[in-house]
């Protein structure tokens, strides 16, 4: 948070250096679109081949193969969901929330992807579709789905509020990791990372530039669905907070299960569709 008197003496020129206008720090002109049509006709006649619940307060791994459909569904109450992403087969691979903030904003929806992390930089899932897109952006800045809140976790909780608090999203990614992978916690909160905020309702604050969040607006029957780039493995937390409406690490606030669907295109659809290339920078890093 910035000061409230800055310290340091305003130079004469200050109007003028703030009123330079702003640029876009990556423009998207040349970013190949996202095939929507081709998805959705894919997504036409697919068949649900797994169903996964999330209990509140707790973390599930599921897998989806390449070409394949996943959906994370609103299924009993108002709740927020914090989600990783990984290569099922290289966990080195996984999401890079930071690149997809710097191409697609700080929050995410229809025909916007999930990037992979450097040197892959591919889409590792394609967003297909959102019954929140509705939403857009309030009066108070906020709108769903962010990739600016790194997740929950007991580390920051200790340093706020004290205390050894175990069902922080980071600690219920970990134990769904380590669950899947027959790992310890420790050894697989090493592979947890910054996430894709679920159906969570957030912002910045004006006068302070803070994180702030408020009730999401997720209701039974909502969902977000996307079309897998490549073979995945991932984990969704039922964030603690319950809807983030006061806090996102608490005992106290109502939570509610999530669902996570796979679904599988017809034989001929799949055949036909083309996972998305590794980015193509040739790694020499120059002379």
């Amino acid at each position: 948070m910035k000061p409230d008197r800055p310290e340091g003496p305003e130079p004469p020129d200050a109007a003028a250096r703030r009123a330079v206008r702003p640029v876009t720090c990556y423009p998207v002109d040349g970013l190949p679109p996202p095939d929507l049509a081709r998805a959705r006709a894919m997504r036409q006649g697919a068949t649900r081949v797994a169903r996964v619940v999330v209990p509140p307060r707790d973390a599930r791994c599921f897998r989806v193969p390449a070409g394949h459909f996943f959906r994370i569904l609103s299924i009993d109450g108002p709740q927020v969901g914090d989600l990783n992403l990984w290569n099922a087969a290289d966990l080195s691979e996984r999401f890079y929330s930071g690149k997809t903030r710097a191409l697609h904003g700080t929050h995410l929806s229809t025909g916007d992807r999930m990037w992979s992390s450097l040197p892959h930089l591919r889409p590792m899932a394609t967003i297909t579709a959102d019954t929140l897109d509705w939403y857009g952006f309030d009066a108070f800045g906020c709108s769903v789905h962010d990739v600016i809140g790194t997740r929950c976790d007991p580390y920051t909780h200790n340093l706020l509020s004290g205390g050894q608090y175990h069902h922080c999203c980071h600690s219920n990614l970990a134990r769904a990791l380590a669950a899947e992978l027959g790992l310890t916690p420790r050894e697989a909160e090493a592979h947890v990372h910054d996430v894709l905020n679920v159906f969570m309702c957030t912002g910045f604050d004006r006068a302070t530039g803070q994180y702030i969040m408020k009730a999401s607006p997720v209701r039974p029957g909502d969902f977000i669905e996307f079309l897998a780039g490549i073979d995945l493995l991932g984990a969704l937390s039922a964030c603690p907070g319950g809807d983030c409406s006061a806090e996102h690490s608490s005992d106290a606030a109502a939570c509610f299960p999530l669902c996570v669907e796979v679904y599988r295109p017809a034989a001929e659809a799949l055949a036909a569709w083309q996972p998305p290339p590794r980015g193509g920078y040739d790694r020499t890093h120059g002379p």
